[in-house]
């Protein structure tokens, strides 16, 4: 009888470890370019419609401004310039965005987090000291 209830313990495991699973959907197409004006809709995605694709041109995917500096004249000495989906329609559904970071000498940009996404640095002019913080069990090491 033990081993009766052992099988069926082990049974149990096996078919809930089988069921669950951790993963990011696959995209249902390749892209959803963003757009606000409901009429000539393909289906709704991460709250905006999407265009139709037949209607998509080149300038869904492109925006201007990242090549003039931003004011750091403020409190912490620097200025996010952000490009994600409202700024470049193309960007819906594909996980992507981008800022500029303009620096005073000695500003900051304050903590921050990521979930689920990267960053990455590119140094024009002069030097940035950076770091991050790991978020697993190894006791939040920091790296910088």
């Amino acid at each position: 009888m033990k081993s009766v209830n052992v099988l069926v313990t082990l049974s149990v495991f096996a078919l809930a470890t089988f069921i669950a699973s951790a993963y990011d959907p696959s995209p249902l197409q390749d892209y959803c370019v963003a757009m606000d004006d409901p009429n000539n809709l393909v289906m709704f995605v991460n709250g905006k419609f999407c265009k139709e694709p037949k209607l998509v041109k080149a300038e869904d995917f492109f925006t201007c401004g990242l090549n003039n500096p931003g004011n750091t004249n403020n409190q912490i000495g620097s200025n996010v310039t952000t490009v994600n989906v409202d700024k470049i329609d193309g960007l819906n559904t594909l996980g992507v965005s981008l800022v500029r970071i303009d620096f005073a000498p000695y500003g900051q940009n304050p903590p921050h987090t990521h979930p689920r996404a990267t960053e990455i640095l590119v140094v024009v002019e002069g030097t940035l000291h950076v770091g991050f913080v790991t978020s697993n069990q190894d006791g939040n090491r920091l790296f910088t």
